[in-house]
């Protein structure tokens, strides 16, 4: 069975209730604003955090993409000045977190690079991100494990072989492992969901889905295969402008899905069969051929 561990004070792995995350990302386009409404929106969800994510973007950028020029909401501009436009800045967090304080929600973030971990080091929080696109950023993980924090690991884009490299420089105690497929949206046929069956015969910790398709389903569908974590991004509009949008939730799709999440969770049992005292009734009436 995987490991326990603990976000907070909530337990996740094995038979405890699915810990779910509403993915603000950067579907908040640089609004403060905006991020409190999405947080407004995953709290009427129901959900157990929400999640940012923070770069440094000269690190994050490869030189090549740099100047090119992309249409934006705040002009034609370089790829570069976009991704600062998305960056929110230590006030704009400080607001974040006073926010879901008071709104009493966990709120933690995927750190890109070593000096976005150590800016939201400076907010203590429950755990970090490591999101796919810095799995093999040895010197990011050997950060990341020095905090002893709890750490998430996300594995899209990553053969077996860069996922087990990951691993081995990371605290198994201190672990949970999210499959993953880095398309957005990502087609169902792309999903491969018994990855995480793979991961969990490999890995002794918890393992979790971190979903970009369309729909509600097959996030469902991860939770019967053993995700003990899932991670959604949430919008306000799928609509709205913006890279992640497209493969996000709105609002009442997210209640949907932790309405399904947690009816499923129930309906998955123990596996021991027995007997259930709703079924005598039936039992008795349809029954033709007793024991010996």
């Amino acid at each position: 069975m995987a490991r326990e561990i603990c976000i907070a004070d909530r337990l996740i792995g094995d038979h405890h209730p699915i810990f779910i995350v509403a993915e603000i990302g950067i579907n908040h386009n640089g609004s403060v604003e905006l991020a409190k409404r999405l947080i407004d929106a995953a709290l009427l969800a129901g959900v157990d955090a929400v999640k940012f994510q923070k770069r440094t973007p000269e690190l994050c950028v490869p030189p090549e993409e740099r100047s090119r020029m992309r249409d934006t909401p705040w002009g034609y501009i370089s790829y570069l000045d976009y991704r600062h436009r998305v960056e929110l800045g230590e006030d704009e967090y400080k607001q974040i977190e006073a926010y879901c304080k008071e709104r009493n929600i966990l709120w933690f973030a995927s750190v890109w690079d070593e000096p976005s971990a150590a800016f939201m080091e400076k907010f203590d929080p429950p755990c970090h991100k490591i999101p796919s696109a810095a799995l093999t950023d040895h010197d990011l993980l050997r950060y990341l494990r020095s905090t002893g924090r709890l750490l998430i690991l996300s594995t899209g884009m990553s053969t077996m072989e860069e996922i087990e490299a990951a691993v081995d420089m990371l605290d198994m105690e201190k672990l949970i492992i999210m499959h993953a497929t880095s398309t957005y949206p990502c087609e169902p046929y792309e999903l491969n969901l018994r990855m995480i069956q793979t991961l969990k015969g490999r890995f002794p910790c918890p393992v979790g889905y971190s979903g970009h398709e369309v729909g509600l389903v097959l996030s469902v569908a991860a939770v019967v295969l053993g995700a003990c974590l899932v991670e959604r991004h949430i919008t306000l509009d799928r609509a709205m402008w913006g890279s992640d949008q497209a493969a996000s939730v709105e609002p009442g799709g997210f209640t949907r899905l932790m309405k399904y999440i947690r009816v499923t969770e129930e309906a998955m049992g123990d596996g021991i069969k027995k007997v259930y005292e709703s079924e005598y009734g039936a039992l008795k009436k349809l029954r033709r051929i007793k024991n010996h």
